[in-house]
């Protein structure tokens, strides 16, 4: 084993070249996933080991059968049958279901949720193969129930995730048994999210099935559900199979038993043809790419790049697919490229070993390359600093950029090595950095920062070819992220739509903006956002940049992209991190170009030419429980305190804005009376400025006159989230800290001005208000399901 290398006081880092043993059939890479495969072994009861639920390896059809002694628990411990009575046979699929349907319906990224690595028909988990079964058959029957008699295709897809393989595999055994074609990437390799999104709406499938969990730590996973536009489902598409589920349970109840068929490996429906012929779809993206982003200017910029560009892949999918695109544009040989074999553990990235009580604890942070943490003075990069750059970087040449992706590949942070000289001039810039050798130091930008530079960039590009002038231009951003955006956009004419967290809520506001441009092309088209305000596109519009601050982006094209079947969009439905890859590098090749390489000089000249004011950007997590825990019954008992906490910081912020919302004639008294509430709650804070208090879809906005801060409760977890942004940032930090902290207790003036039946019924008037926002000039989205002989061939046969 190598030497382990001590970090702080707190952790531990460790490497290993160890040969370690299989458990479960699984080998460990290293000594800290290791760690992590004996504890989920350790937890996991014999009861579970020995009951394999659904046989996967099994490659004839089959029948999953819900029996009514699964629906209860188990008898929690092994098999005695010295004592008859318990129900050594339940699976608990009641309480499963009633956490399932709670994260269904308000989910912004899937169904997400932890699993057991080693046994994934584990029941007590979130996500597991019967639970998928379970779910998927229910999505067919409610397909086949809308759309009887017609030939419908679907695409099945993932990342890296622990199963991954194992889940798409039983995903197109159910679906095909119910007469739906499965598209499966050719040999089952790994696709981006955005490139599953985009062929669904690119070739009219019915939509997708894509196993992910974004950045999230290694023992969780989800099903994003996908419908025909290639967006994440909407609440109203979800209830639709939850409810199926739930006349499923209620047959188990009252007959004893349910069978759901598992079609045998080789079923026709299960294809990998398609795909192939497609070159899993690259071909296509190639092609989306070159009438948007990359164009003949922009690719000559990069082949002329002599400083090549490190990719960061931290063992996602990314390489598999991006590699490929980057060689059919003739720019590979500009970049290089770290962690590109696929691993699920991410090649310990995120990970550090706690000691607690002398013992040895496994700790996760996330990949999430945009996770800061601030106390005391003090930041840590708890992700990226488990990346090895003190080493990998330490004779890599100054200027040069890091792009770094994630697992599934639709997030981007952009990294620099910059001179000791400048901290300085960062610090001043409000740009975070840490310390590398040789006198260096990584500069790492905020995809707020990163996402203003290339947004920027972009449009300077289409004034230079004299483009920007052709159309209205606009742009969708969530509510949480930068100030600076709305700022910038000002400057420059475009017109700003914000929206709720979720690439769902920005792909919401494109068909809105679709379906006026189909049934009014000649009139300008009209959107409302989320703070209520109506906003003119005007005729014809572009989007010129949808993204949220957590580090997905998408930019329009001029011309609107178009299906196979005819349906047009002015954009695709998920972020990509290819396209902020290409867009980034871009810049990157442009200010090498110009002998002016530093992305923070870039940045300073977008603030100073556009007047910005909110410069600085923060953001808080709290997280109410330890997602680390191993064991899966109290995971769940301290996630539900977890939420209980949560809900109550977010009902003391929500039933102030929905006061203020519900009585508009006393709107000045009310935000007097908000101001005096805040005093009394935070007296080492200052509200003088406050101008309006909102609830914005999923969180409420504090505007200030000179920033914003958002508290915003996590629907599917037991987090909160507190974003702010503004001039000052050590105050906007302070603010974030002190108000996504709060526990949320009701104080004398609270209770004296807040009724009591809006601050019961808070959470139910405030969906009512999302639900009316979100379905005002919303289309009907009908989905007319194509001749596929004649509008994608390679599906024949």
């Amino acid at each position: 084993m190598k030497n382990s290398k001590e970090h702080s006081n707190n952790y531990l880092l460790t490497n290993s070249s160890d040969i370690f043993q299989p458990i479960a059939g699984k080998i460990p890479k290293s000594t800290m996933e290791n760690m992590l495969f004996v504890q989920v072994d350790n937890k996991t009861p014999g009861y579970i080991k020995n009951s394999i639920i659904i046989d996967n390896n099994n490659p004839d059809k089959f029948f999953l059968k819900i029996e009514r002694k699964h629906l209860e628990d188990h008898a929690d411990k092994d098999f005695d049958p010295q004592t008859p009575g318990p129900n050594y046979e339940g699976l608990g699929l009641k309480k499963w279901f009633n956490n399932y349907k709670k994260e269904a319906l308000v989910s912004t990224a899937g169904i997400r949720g932890q699993q057991n690595i080693l046994y994934p028909w584990d029941t007590r988990f979130p996500i597991n193969t019967v639970g998928i079964a379970f779910a998927t058959a229910a999505k067919a029957m409610v397909a086949k129930e809308k759309y009887s008699g017609k030939q419908l295709h679907k695409i099945a897809s993932g990342e890296v995730r622990y199963n991954t393989n194992n889940y798409i595999d039983l995903i197109a055994r159910t679906q095909s048994s119910f007469g739906i074609t499965t598209h499966i990437p050719s040999c089952r390799q790994t696709i981006p999210i955005w490139l599953a999104s985009f062929l669904a709406f690119k070739l009219d499938l019915l939509g997708g099935e894509y196993v992910t969990s974004s950045h999230g730590i290694s023992v969780k996973t989800a099903t994003k559900d996908l419908n025909n536009q290639g967006s994440q489902y909407l609440p109203e598409e979800s209830i639709e199979f939850v409810n199926k589920m739930a006349e499923i349970l209620e047959v188990v109840d009252k007959k004893g038993e349910y069978k759901i068929p598992i079609a045998a490996k080789d079923n026709k429906l299960i294809r990998e043809d398609a795909m192939k012929k497609l070159n899993n779809g690259i071909d296509l993206y190639v092609e989306y790419l070159k009438n948007g982003v990359a164009t003949d200017f922009n690719l000559e910029l990069i082949k002329k790049l002599n400083n090549k560009i490190i990719i960061e892949n931290v063992g996602g999918c990314a390489y598999t697919t991006l590699s490929k695109v980057l060689e059919k544009l003739g720019i590979n040989d500009k970049f290089i490229w770290f962690n590109t074999e696929e691993d699920p553990f991410f090649h310990d990235i995120g990970k550090e070993i706690k000691i607690k009580n002398d013992k040895k604890e496994l700790y996760d942070h996330s990949v999430d390359a945009a996770l800061i943490i601030k106390n005391e003075d003090k930041t840590r990069f708890p992700v990226i600093e488990t990346m090895g750059y003190e080493e990998k970087l330490a004779d890599i040449a100054e200027g040069t950029v890091i792009l770094m992706t994630d697992p599934d590949h639709d997030r981007l942070s952009i990294a620099q090595i910059e001179n000791i000289s400048r901290i300085n001039k960062l610090e001043t810039l409000g740009i975070d950095y840490m310390p590398l050798k040789n006198n260096k130091i990584l500069t790492v930008y905020t995809p707020n920062q990163g996402f203003l530079m290339l947004m920027d960039f972009y449009a300077k590009q289409l004034k230079t070819e004299n483009k920007w002038n052709n159309y209205n231009r606009f742009m969708i951003k969530t509510t949480a992220s930068a100030m600076a955006w709305d700022e910038w956009a000002k400057n420059n004419n475009v017109k700003v739509v914000n929206v709720p967290v979720g690439f769902k809520e920005i792909a919401g506001i494109m068909k809105k903006v679709e379906k006026q441009l189909d049934e009014a092309p000649n009139e300008p088209v009209m959107v409302r956002d989320v703070f209520g305000k109506v906003i003119n596109l005007g005729v014809n519009p572009r989007l010129i940049f949808a993204g949220e601050e957590s580090g997905g982006m998408i930019m329009g094209p001029e011309k609107l992209i178009e299906s196979k079947s005819g349906r047009k969009a002015v954009a695709m439905r998920e972020k990509s991190a290819t396209e902020a890859i290409f867009v980034a590098s871009s810049l990157i090749a442009d200010l090498s170009g110009k002998n002016t390489p530093m992305l923070s000089d870039y940045l300073e000249n977008v603030f100073e030419q556009n007047a910005i004011i909110g410069r600085y950007d923060v953001r808080e997590d709290v997280v109410y429980y330890n997602e680390n825990e191993a064991d899966p019954v109290k995971l769940q008992e301290e996630k539900e305190k977890g939420e209980k906490l949560r809900t109550l910081n977010d009902i003391f912020y929500l039933s102030i804005a929905l006061t203020t919302v519900n009585k508009p004639e006393e709107n000045k008294d009310s935000l007097h009376r908000t101001k005096l509430i805040l005093k009394e709650t935070f007296n080492d804070l200052n509200f003088d400025n406050l101008l309006d208090i909102k609830f914005v879809g999923d969180g409420t906005y504090l505007e200030f006159s000179d920033k914003f801060i958002e508290i915003r409760p996590s629907g599917t977890d037991a987090k909160t989230k507190a974003y702010g942004a503004g001039k000052d940032k050590t105050n906007c930090l302070k603010f974030a800290q002190t108000l996504g902290n709060y526990g949320g207790e009701r104080t004398k003036l609270h209770m004296e001005y807040i009724p009591d039946d809006i601050y019961n019924k808070a959470k139910d008037i405030a969906m009512n208000i999302y639900i009316k926002w979100a379905e005002e000039g919303a289309p009907l989205d009908k989905f007319n399901v194509p001749d596929y002989s004649l509008t994608v061939p390679e599906f024949s046969l």
